[in-house]
């Protein structure tokens, strides 16, 4: 059976909260209407298991009899921080050092989001990455799960090292990184 396009629509909003757990969660459009339920296999679509609360969308909808439903992620953008550091652990480096950091390639470890962190290995290195959860927050991301590919900015922080941004493996090549670890 065909799907009636006509009931597309294509939705800026917010997301007002996603449980990877439960696999759904619900976008607020910036228009109004009904809360947008946004399931995890239209996430994973977009190369996400997760998605910070807050963060702002864009989306294709299909309306159904059961209410407005989101069929495709476009966009992300992670929630905003303003000009403050996220951690304490960054707030005595500058700014130019963490965004110039290289993406590095790395494999999540474990993380358990009601502790607040985790950790993650770069490929061909022994020693943990910490990850905060501020810091997956702040890179549009509410969870990680063990196995799960990533790219990821590292720094030494006062933890030993740390992980100052992190992207999804899929996300990386739009941002300069990790196609060339193919390469290596």
């Amino acid at each position: 059976m065909a799907e009636d396009l006509s009931s597309m629509y294509h939705v800026h909003g917010e997301v007002k909260w996603f449980d990877p757990v439960k696999g759904f969660g619900f976008v607020v459009a910036d228009s109004g209407g009904p809360d947008i339920l946004l399931h995890v296999n239209v996430l994973r679509n977009f190369g996400q298991s997760s998605v910070a609360d807050g963060a702002q969308i864009e989306i294709v909808t299909h309306r159904t009899d059961r209410g407005v439903q989101a069929v495709e992620v476009v966009s992300i953008t992670p929630p905003d921080s303003g000009d403050t550091p996220i951690l304490s652990d960054f707030a005595e480096l500058d700014a130019d050092v963490l965004k110039s950091a290289p993406l590095e390639p790395a494999r999540v470890k474990w993380f358990d989001k009601g502790k607040g962190f985790g950790f993650a290995n770069v490929f061909g290195r022994p020693e943990d990455i910490f990850v905060h959860i501020e810091v997956l927050r702040q890179s549009g991301l509410a969870d990680l799960q063990p196995g799960e590919a990533l790219a990821m900015r590292v720094v030494e922080g006062k933890r030993g090292r740390m992980a100052a941004e992190v992207l999804t493996w899929e996300m990386a090549p739009m941002c300069g990184g990790p196609p060339q670890c193919d390469e290596t």
